[in-house]
């Protein structure tokens, strides 16, 4: 299969359970190895690259939304949203100046010093949003980001990750199941038996 995706364009992927869209996604963020073939972020193809290569693609290129909860329990919310920015220097205060904001966006705002372990799994898919965006990334990818929020929520998310992607220039691929997440995207496609298909505006798929 072959996909590109430009800067400032939001792409939704659909697909059964099963047809590779986690995977696709997790070898296109360098977290697992593909049979063959390339991706390729900025001209650097991101399956040749060492661990530590990868690390630091995740780090300063790529803004990873996961299925699994990848918070540290123990830090609060806002720390966790702000954990990239102070592993890459900034001062503690103006990362979490910064977090607060994106916090904010996505409509958390009430609870950025409680522990992570005590957040419901919608409250922690938003903190992961909030800091897959942080770092201000030329590439995000995130696997079902609104699976675990109400309407209102995923009206948020899904917004701000549209204008953040326009806004910023950032390509974004997001894996879903919502019908209304398809709706903010500029480009759907469904992935089956291996295979990529790419529907038009007019067409676009209703599940």
């Amino acid at each position: 299969m072959s996909l590109q995706i430009d800067s400032g364009v939001l792409v939704a992927l659909y697909g059964p359970s099963g047809s590779g869209k986690s995977t696709l996604l997790r070898i296109a963020a360098g977290i697992e190895s593909a049979d063959g073939g390339a991706v390729l972020v900025d001209g650097v193809d991101v399956t040749a690259l060492s661990s530590r290569e990868a690390s630091d693609y995740r780090m300063h290129v790529l803004g990873w939304v996961g299925q699994e909860s990848d918070l540290i329990d123990g830090a609060s919310a806002i720390d966790n949203a702000a954990f990239k920015l102070i592993c890459a220097g900034r001062k503690v205060r103006e990362a979490r100046r910064a977090a607060a904001s994106l916090l904010d966006a996505v409509g958390f705002s009430q609870r950025r010093e409680q522990r992570a372990e005590t957040l419901s799994m919608g409250e922690r898919q938003r903190v992961m949003i909030a800091r897959a965006l942080s770092m201000g990334p030329r590439v995000v990818l995130a696997d079902e980001p609104t699976g675990n929020l109400d309407s209102r929520r995923t009206h948020q998310v899904l917004e701000l990750l549209r204008v953040t992607t326009r806004e910023r220039g950032m390509a974004t691929l997001l894996v879903t199941h919502d019908e209304h997440a398809m709706e903010y995207a500029d480009k759907v496609y469904a992935l089956q038996d291996g295979a990529l298909r790419e529907f038009a505006t007019e067409s676009r798929p209703r599940t």
